[in-house]
C-alpha cells in the first residue's frame, strides 16, 4: 500500500493520522492500486458519463479519470460520482488550481496532472485530496517529496522510456511510487504492473474516444473485462 504522508513544513514531516484527512487519501490510492488499471477518459457528451461508467464496473474496473479536455469534463464527473457513489472517479488533465477546485465540487475523488505544479499539489493537499503530479525526472520528483508525495504521474511513459526508466527512477528514490501513463496498451500492460514500484497504470485504450462516441459499450466492458484479467494475472487481484 502506498502511504501518502502530507506535510506543510517542509522541514517538519507530519506522520499520517488514522481517521483523519490522510488515512482518507490512502484509501483512495490503496483502492486504485487494487484496481490496476484506470481508464483515462476523454467526454465530449456528459450524457454518456452515466453509461460509460455502468460498462467500466461491468467489466470489473471501477475507477475512471475523466480529463479536462473538453468543456462537459466536471459535469460527467459529478453524475458518475453521484449514480456510482462507490466508483474512484478522478479528474485527469487538470493545470490550475480553478480546474483542481472545480473537479473537487464535482465529485472528483483524486486528481492527476500531466506535470508538476507546486500549486495546483498544495491545493489539492489542502483539501485533503490526493494529486498526482506528473513527474518524469529526478528534479520534479524531489519537488513532489518536499511537498509530501511519495507517489506520482510517470508521463507520457513510452516517451520518457516507459518500465527501463521508470526501473532507473526507482534506485534512488526507492520510496516512491510510479503511475505510468502514455503510450500503455494491452500488450504492455504486464510490463508495467510487474514493477513493484508502480501503484497502477493509466490507459485510455480502454474507452476510446470512438468508442464512447459510437455508443459501443459492449466493446468498453470487453476491454474493461481483459484488462482486469491481466491485472489479476499479475497482481493476483
Amino acid at each position: 500500500m502506498c502511504v501518502l504522508s502530507i506535510i506543510f513544513n517542509i522541514s517538519e514531516r507530519e506522520p499520517p493520522r488514522a481517521g483523519g484527512r490522510y488515512h482518507r487519501m490512502n484509501k483512495t490510492l490503496e483502492t486504485l492500486g487494487g484496481v490496476g488499471v484506470v481508464p483515462v477518459i476523454k467526454i465530449e457528451d456528459a450524457g454518456d458519463a452515466s453509461p460509460l461508467a455502468e460498462s467500466l464496473i461491468a467489466g470489473g474496473i471501477p475507477a475512471a479519470e475523466v480529463t479536462f479536455r473538453t468543456s462537459c469534463a466536471a459535469e460527467a464527473i459529478e453524475a458518475m460520482a453521484r449514480e456510482f457513489p462507490d466508483m474512484a472517479v478522478g479528474a485527469g488533465t487538470v493545470l490550475t488550481v480553478a480546474q483542481a477546485d472545480e473537479a473537487i465540487a464535482a465529485g472528483a475523488k483524486f486528481i492527476v496532472s500531466p506535470g508538476f505544479d507546486a500549486a495546483v499539489v498544495r491545493y489539492c493537499v489542502s483539501r485533503g485530496v490526493p494529486v498526482l503530479p506528473g513527474c518524469v525526472t529526478p528534479t520534479e520528483i524531489i519537488a513532489a517529496m518536499n511537498l509530501g508525495l511519495d507517489t506520482v504521474k510517470f508521463f507520457p511513459a513510452s516517451d520518457f522510456g516507459g518500465v527501463r526508466t521508470i526501473k532507473a527512477l526507482s534506485a534512488p528514490f526507492g520510496h516512491m511510487k510510479f503511475v505510468p501513463t502514455g503510450g500503455v496498451s494491452e500488450e504492455n500492460l504486464a510490463d508495467y504492473l510487474s514493477l513493484s514500484c508502480v501503484l497502477f497504470v493509466g490507459g485510455s485504450y480502454i474507452a476510446t474516444g470512438a468508442m464512447i462516441k459510437s455508443h459501443d459499450w459492449d466493446a468498453v466492458t470487453a476491454k474493461a473485462k481483459k484488462s482486469a484479467e491481466i491485472v489479476k494475472s499479475i497482481r493476483g487481484r
